[in-house]
């Protein structure tokens, strides 16, 4: 399961009002082959079930994962950060042996 906090659960609000999307979306969480680290995180809205997806629920967010994703990202975190250093979605993942040095893609 992927957790959600309160930063990110704000943020996600925020774009679902913004792109007027309905309580039928839901957060997609997945992993690609890619970066610099061989991995990479992806996170979109949908609102379309595909067959093998995985459904949870955080904080008051739908989550989705693909169970190849699920594989790789149970016990992840997401936050939501707008400091100095960079703003945007990031992933704490307790799976991944090593990461990038900008946090976009890693290694088990």
């Amino acid at each position: 399961m992927v957790t959600i906090t309160d930063k990110a659960k704000e943020r996600i609000e925020e774009i679902m009002s913004s792109e007027n999307y309905d309580q039928n979306y839901f957060v997609r969480v997945a992993v690609e082959s890619g970066g610099c680290s061989g991995l990479s995180y992806k996170l979109n809205f949908d609102n379309e079930e595909k067959k093998g997806d995985q459904f949870f629920e955080d904080n008051g967010i739908k989550i989705c994962l693909d169970i190849k994703s699920y594989l790789y990202l149970a016990g992840t975190e997401l936050d939501y950060s707008d400091g100095l250093n960079g703003k945007g979605f990031e992933f704490h993942n307790p799976n991944a042996s090593r990461t990038c040095a900008c946090g976009e893609s890693f290694s088990v």
